[in-house]
């Protein structure tokens, strides 16, 4: 049994998007409230770190490491654990050091992480040397891979898929964000261990899908077998869209823009502009085009992100949406 801890705020809640259904005109919409998990803002890593931290506590560690870009979700939340449970923390940001902290950076910074700085380096590369380096120094590091996506990270999504079920078992459809790949494979665990009978697709924020469903499948299988299932996936059975791309990670268009504006104004709802704000223009886009069906129940994961619509240049692009 892997070890967990339970800080997260669970169950989140199911709730209808009626205005937001009706407005498209297409099938009726659902939310996953992922966004209110509790820790500094929430989001879907919180569910993650449950795991991760508990088993950063099982072997005697004092300093938490993970990498991220300068607005990643997962490196504020990280922060955020590592204060609640007494751990040192140090973040690679991806990048430069930008002129002023905003969003999740300023988050970062007023939780007092250490941050590193990769520069034009490899992010991976200098996550390796800060971990060596925190090592040879005697701080005990334990290091959490990106976005909190190995196997015990995962597995905390094969039992948030049990959570929803006993919400609401009559859901066709699961659209949500994918990108580093943990939740996707935890969903599609959970999926399989719990009785699933609807579809799991991944809208990719920044990779092609053959690549995210082969990570996707990977992880999968072995997040299966940290649980005691002998279950294997193919990269084939992994739903990723990647038709959402668009320039690039981190880069709002407006798509994203549109989604975040829809989102607020029809249900009061909050997005993200880089994860949920992108996984919401392709699930409108598949709306408009008639990929679901009037008469289907589809569920939006809500994966967090809010602070992220803080900072610039994201402020200027929502308001003229």
């Amino acid at each position: 049994m892997l070890p967990r801890l339970h800080f997260a705020h669970l169950p989140t809640p199911i709730e209808a998007l009626p205005r937001l259904s009706a407005e498209l005109k297409g099938p009726q919409i659902w939310v996953k409230r992922d966004d209110q998990t509790g820790l500094a803002f929430g989001g879907n890593k919180t569910r993650k770190l449950e795991f991760l931290i508990a088993d950063a506590q099982a072997g005697g560690a004092e300093t938490l490491i993970t990498a991220g870009a300068v607005q990643s979700n997962h490196c504020r939340q990280t922060a955020a654990a590592a204060n609640r449970f007494g751990f040192a923390c140090i973040l690679v940001l991806a990048g430069e050091k930008p002129a002023n902290p905003s969003g999740n950076y300023f988050l970062d910074q007023f939780l007092g992480a250490e941050i590193v700085w990769a520069g034009g380096s490899g992010r991976e590369q200098i996550l390796e040397q800060t971990f060596e380096s925190a090592l040879e120094d005697g701080k005990k590091p334990y290091l959490i891979p990106y976005g909190g996506s190995n196997e015990k990270g995962a597995a905390a999504y094969a039992f948030a898929m049990q959570e929803m079920l006993d919400q609401k078992a009559d859901l066709d459809w699961i659209v949500f964000p994918s990108s580093s790949g943990g939740t996707q494979a935890g969903l599609v665990v959970g999926g399989q261990m719990f009785g699933y009978q609807g579809r799991i697709l991944g809208i990719s924020v920044d990779k092609p899908a053959p690549d995210l469903q082969e990570s996707v499948a990977m992880l999968a299988g072995e997040t299966a077998r940290t649980l005691g299932e002998s279950s294997k996936f193919l990269p084939d059975e992994i739903l990723v869209n990647d038709n959402y791309l668009g320039a690039g990670y981190g880069v709002m268009g407006e798509p994203e823009a549109e989604a975040l504006n829809l989102f607020a104004q029809q249900e009061g709802l909050l997005l993200d502009p880089v994860y949920t704000g992108r996984a919401a223009a392709g699930l409108i886009d598949l709306i408009r085009s008639g990929f679901f069906t009037a008469d289907q129940n589809v569920l939006f994961w809500h994966t967090g992100g809010t602070p992220a619509l803080f900072a610039h240049p994201y402020l200027e692009r929502i308001l003229a949406g």
